[in-house]
């Protein structure tokens, strides 16, 4: 058995939860450890409270 399938990676469900820690004040240098990034700029790339949804493809789509 895998760790991944086509939908999803176990890398997709860690970034998942770093952008939801870090959106909820988690400290950035704690979610660098929690992960186990070597530089702290791979955390930041998970940073997603600057984003705008405004930009993002989903956010244009009509239901």
């Amino acid at each position: 058995m895998g760790t991944d399938t086509p939908d999803f990676c176990v890398y997709a469900l860690g970034a998942t939860a770093a952008a939801n820690a870090l959106c909820h004040e988690a400290d950035v240098s704690k979610v660098q450890e929690w992960l186990g990034h070597a530089n702290i700029s791979t955390t930041h790339l998970n940073d997603r409270r600057k984003a705008r949804p405004e930009g993002a493809p989903t956010f244009k789509v009509a239901y």
